[in-house]
């Protein structure tokens, strides 16, 4: 256990705190606009390419970096796996969107990855496609859908899901090499955490 004050992160590190939420019934959908030129294709055996690149056009601005890492076998297994379910947001303008639905635990979904690309940020793409994920989760015979996020992400991400009906039960801290240092990111992602080299002093 971490105790109170500060405590040094290791230069060419990143560090975050985590919140980790779930729900345990289906909550109601919420309201949606109309018209919407959205749609989800679910992408069954996706190519590692092309799921990284999706991933990488989602979470580049939030340092998601856990899938960059991942050994290329591991990550097949992973998103090729018959319980686990990758979606593609598709948009006009070249905007996306990514779901990920984990159901590899008995019982359980874990909302494993979710998100919009920039251009859609604040634009109801989020809400319309949580709403599928909450139908697509609950349509299996799961007792309890979690999520995790953190202070990486959008600040609005914690707040966002507990409106789509998540309830926080868990607060970790993650340290982990920063991705833009071993090049598995463009150094100018995530301006909003700056990148300390192992090498200052």
């Amino acid at each position: 256990m971490l105790e109170d004050g500060f405590h040094d992160v290791p230069n060419g590190k990143i560090a975050a705190v985590v919140t980790s939420l779930e729900m345990f019934a289906k909550p109601p959908a919420r309201p949606e606009a109309e018209g919407l030129d959205w749609t989800l294709e679910r992408l069954p055996r996706p190519a590692a390419e092309d799921y990284l690149a999706l991933y990488s056009a989602v979470g580049r601005d939030w340092l998601w970096f856990t899938r960059l890492v991942m050994p290329r076998e591991a990550l097949l297994a992973t998103i090729r796996d018959p319980r686990v379910e990758v979606y593609r947001l598709e948009a006009p303008g070249g905007e996306t969107g990514i779901l990920e639905l984990d159901f590899r635990q008995a019982d359980t979904c874990e909302l494993a990855y979710f998100g919009v690309s920039p251009g859609l940020v604040g634009g109801g793409a989020a809400r319309w496609m949580m709403n599928r994920a909450v139908e697509r989760a609950w349509s299996r015979p799961i007792r309890r859908f979690w999520v995790h996020t953190c202070t990486l992400d959008h600040p609005s991400a914690p707040q966002f899901y507990m409106r789509s009906g998540f309830q926080p039960f868990r607060r970790e801290v993650e340290i982990a090499d920063d991705p833009r240092l071993a090049g598995l990111a463009p150094l100018d992602s995530a301006p909003h955490i700056p990148v300390i080299d192992a090498d200052s002093a």
